[in-house]
């Protein structure tokens, strides 16, 4: 008698209702993100406070000192206005600033809390 292989459904993903995007600028800078944020239809943000590892390699192969103190900026934006906010934050706070910033999003497929 031959095993016979179950087969199992697979769960489909599913679709991102919003995109949280995170901002890591160097401290004292998260206003300069917000604000563009904003602009752009954000309407609010948590701030974390971080410290950031790998500053004296930066230095050594990009030739740029990095400050490791940190703040991060999350938001939770609606995804057809996540590009706005990429191009944004970058404009004001990137790393060519001196918030010498980075963005960047993940799907968000869940979430409470918001309106």
């Amino acid at each position: 008698m031959a095993n016979k292989k179950k087969v199992s459904k697979t769960k489909q993903p599913k679709k991102a209702l919003a995109d949280a995007v995170f901002c890591i600028v160097n401290r004292g800078f998260t206003d300069l993100v917000m604000v563009a944020a904003r602009k752009v239809g954000v309407t609010g943000g948590t701030v974390l406070h971080a410290r950031g590892t790998g500053s004296e390699q930066f230095k050594k192969y990009y030739g740029i000192s990095v400050t490791p103190e940190k703040e991060i900026v999350m938001m939770i934006v609606k995804s057809d206005i996540t590009d706005k906010v990429l191009l944004a934050v970058n404009e004001a706070a990137g790393l060519d600033s001196p918030g010498q910033g980075i963005a960047f999003a993940l799907p968000v497929t869940d979430y409470v809390g918001t309106r």
